[in-house]
C-alpha cells in the first residue's frame, strides 16, 4: 500500500506541473458530417471542425409512426403506469428538481472515475464511490434516437428534458421535421415543450448551468427548437443551412434563449458561449470577435429586458454576486466553451461545483420551488480526445457539484437525478490486478507479441500504435505523458459515440420510479409526475 501511494503521489504532482503545456482545442468535436450522411465539400466556415456535422442526420430511416410526439408520450405513460403498479411507500412532492447530465459519462467512464478517485487518495480505487453512485435508486436509460442506433447530443436532450424521442441532430421538435427544414422546426405543431416550459408553467423559477456553451446541444434541448444543434447563431445558419436555409427563415439558438419562451424566463444561465451572443463588431470579454453576422448584440437585449439582472465574466464576479439581490443571473466565462478543469485559470473561470452552488442560490428565492439543468459537459470532449485522464477529472467535478446540492437541498423536497446523454467506446481491458493505475499500462497482461497494453483503450480513436507491420509498438515511454492519447482499435478522425445504456441515479421524493431499464425520454416525465407539472400524470393526482 506505502508503494501504491508513492507511486499515485507522484503522479498527481507529475501531472499538477504538467498540465499548462497541454492545449487542447475545444471547439465542436462534433460536426454534421459525422452524425447526419455524406454532405459535399465543406464550406469554408465548418472547415476548422474535426468532422463536418451535416453528415450525421442524412441517409437514415425513421420509422413513421416515431414522427409523432403522442407516440413517445404514450410510451412514456406505460413505463410510468407500470412503476406505479408496484407498492408505492413514497408520497411525497418534489419541490425542487435538479436534473444532472454527465455528457458522455458511459458506465465504463464512471467506472473509470471511481477508480481515479480512489488511486488519487493513494488506494487501490477499485473501492471508491462517486457522490451520486451512492444514491438509493438506480436505473439504465435507453438512448437510441428515432432515426440513429448510436445518437448525438441533441436528439438525447430532446428525450431527457423534453420527453420526446427525435432525429439526430435535431432539438426540440419532433421526428416528423426533415433535417435542415427550417419551417419544420418553426412551425409549433412539430415543436415539443420541455421540463424547463412546464416548470416555468408552474410558477417555479428555472436555469441552465454546463461547462461547453449555453448554446450546446444538451442545455439548448431546455429552451430551443432547432432543426440542426449547429444553428447557434444566424452565422451559424448560413454555414451550416448548406443554402436550404436564411437567418430570417430560421430563428437561431442563441436568438431563441434570450427572446423566446422559456428561454428568456430563465433565472439562471451559466456557462461558455459568449461568441454567439455578440456581433462581429464587437470583443468580447476574452479577446476575440463576437460571431453574429445580424449586428445584434443579445447580451445588451438581455439587459434591456431583464434591467434588475447581472451579468458576470469571471470566477471572481460569479462568487460576489448577491442572490437576494439577483433575480436574474447570465455568467458566460469563455468565448467558446469553458477549458478542462485540468488546465482552466482558476482565476477566470469558476468551476462546475460553485457555479452549481451559484445557480442553487439564485433559483431558491422562488417560493414554489424550481427546475435546474446542470451538465458535466466536457466529459465528451475528454472522451471524444481519447484523453481519459481529463475526461475522468471532470466526472469528478460532476461528482462535487452533485454533493454540493446534496448538502444546499432539503432530501424530502428536492429530486435530483443524475444520468448521461450517450456513452463512448472507452473500455477497461484485459486481467489487471488490484490497484493497477487506471491511467497506466496493464501489467499482468500482453498481446499475442509480449506487449503490454493500456487498461483504458477506445473503440474509435486517432492513434492505435502501431508499427510499420501493423504490430503495436510498446507504450512504456509514452502512457505516463500527461497529454498522452490513449489506443484505440479503428483509426478515425477522432473518437466516436457508442449506443449502450447509461446509468439513472436518482435521490429525494419519487426517486423510487427510476430504477430498471426506461427509455431516455420518460425521465422528465418520472421528474414531471414528482414534482407535480406539465400535462401528465402526477403524484398530486393521488
Amino acid at each position: 500500500m506505502g508503494h501504491l501511494f508513492i507511486t499515485t503521489a507522484l503522479l498527481s504532482v507529475l501531472v499538477a506541473t504538467a498540465w499548462s503545456a497541454i492545449t487542447f482545442n475545444l471547439k465542436e468535436v462534433h460536426t454534421q458530417e459525422q452524425l447526419v450522411g455524406q454532405s459535399r465539400p465543406l464550406p469554408a466556415a465548418r472547415g476548422g471542425n474535426i468532422m463536418d456535422p451535416n453528415a450525421l442526420a442524412k441517409n437514415k430511416y425513421t420509422p413513421p409512426e416515431e414522427k409523432d410526439a403522442q407516440f413517445w408520450y404514450d410510451i412514456a405513460n406505460e413505463e410510468i403506469a407500470k412503476r406505479l403498479a408496484l407498492p408505492q411507500a413514497d408520497k411525497r412532492k418534489a419541490k425542487n428538481l435538479i436534473m444532472f447530465l454527465g455528457d458522455g459519462m458511459s458506465l465504463t467512464t464512471i467506472a473509470a472515475a471511481r477508480i481515479l478517485k480512489g488511486q488519487l487518495k493513494g488506494n487501490t480505487g477499485e473501492e471508491d464511490a462517486l457522490s451520486f453512485e451512492k444514491f438509493p435508486y438506480t436505473g439504465l436509460s435507453r438512448t437510441y434516437c428515432s432515426n440513429a442506433q448510436v445518437p448525438d447530443s441533441a436528439c438525447t436532450a430532446t428525450a431527457y428534458l423534453c420527453g420526446v424521442k427525435t432525429n439526430i441532430v435535431a432539438l426540440g421538435i419532433t421526428a416528423n421535421v426533415n433535417f435542415n427544414n427550417c419551417s419544420g422546426s418553426e412551425d409549433p405543431a412539430n415543436q415539443v415543450s420541455s421540463i424547463a416550459a412546464w416548470a416555468q408553467a408552474a410558477g417555479k423559477g428555472s436555469g441552465i448551468v454546463t461547462t461547453t456553451t449555453l448554446t450546446h446541444a444538451s442545455p439548448s434541448g431546455a429552451y430551443a427548437h432547432s432543426t440542426n444543434r449547429f444553428f447557434e447563431s444566424d452565422t451559424d445558419i448560413v454555414a451550416y443551412g448548406e443554402d436550404q436555409n436564411f437567418p430570417e427563415s430560421c430563428t437561431d439558438i442563441a436568438q431563441q434563449l434570450i427572446t423566446k419562451e422559456p428561454g428568456k424566463n430563465f433565472d439562471v444561465m451559466l456557462g461558455g458561449g459568449m461568441g454567439k451572443f455578440l456581433p462581429k463588431s464587437i470583443t468580447d470579454k476574452f479577446g476575440n470577435q463576437g460571431e453574429r453576422s445580424d449586428g445584434v448584440n443579445l447580451l445588451s437585449r438581455w439587459q434591456s429586458l431583464h434591467p434588475d439582472g447581472a451579468l458576470a465574466y469571471n470566477r471572481k464576479q460569479l462568487l460576489s454576486v448577491n442572490p437576494k439581490n439577483t433575480p436574474r443571473l447570465i455568467g458566460l466565462f469563455n468565448s467558446g466553451v469553458m477549458d478542462f478543469h485540468k488546465l482552466a485559470d482558476p482565476e477566470k473561470q469558476p468551476t462546475l461545483e460553485e457555479m452549481t452552488k451559484k445557480a442553487i442560490e439564485v433559483v431558491s428565492q422562488n417560493p414554489n420551488g424550481y427546475f435546474l439543468f446542470i451538465e458535466g459537459g466536457l466529459i465528451d470532449y475528454g472522451n471524444h480526445f481519447n484523453v481519459p485522464q481529463m475526461g475522468l477529472d471532470e466526472v469528478h467535478e460532476l461528482s462535487k457539484a452533485v454533493e454540493t446540492a446534496l448538502g444546499m437541498t432539503n432530501p424530502n423536497e428536492t429530486l435530483i437525478v443524475v444520468t448521461s446523454d450517450h456513452a463512448h467506446p472507452l473500455s477497461i481491458s484485459g486481467y489487471p490486478g488490484r490497484g493497477t493505475n487506471i491511467l497506466g499500462l496493464n501489467q499482468h497482461d500482453t498481446d499475442v507479441n509480449g506487449v503490454r497494453y493500456a487498461t483504458l483503450n477506445y473503440a474509435v480513436g486517432t492513434n492505435p500504435y502501431l508499427d510499420e507491420n501493423g504490430k503495436r509498438v510498446p507504450l512504456e515511454d509514452k502512457i505516463d505523458d500527461p497529454s498522452f492519447v490513449f489506443p484505440s482499435y479503428i483509426t478515425g478522425n477522432i473518437g466516436v459515440h457508442s449506443g449502450d445504456d447509461v446509468g439513472v441515479f436518482a435521490t429525494g421524493p419519487q426517486s423510487h420510479l427510476f430504477s430498471g431499464v426506461m427509455q431516455q425520454h420518460t425521465i422528465p416525465h418520472l421528474m414531471a409526475y414528482a414534482g407535480c407539472i406539465g400535462n401528465g400524470p402526477t403524484v398530486c393526482d393521488n
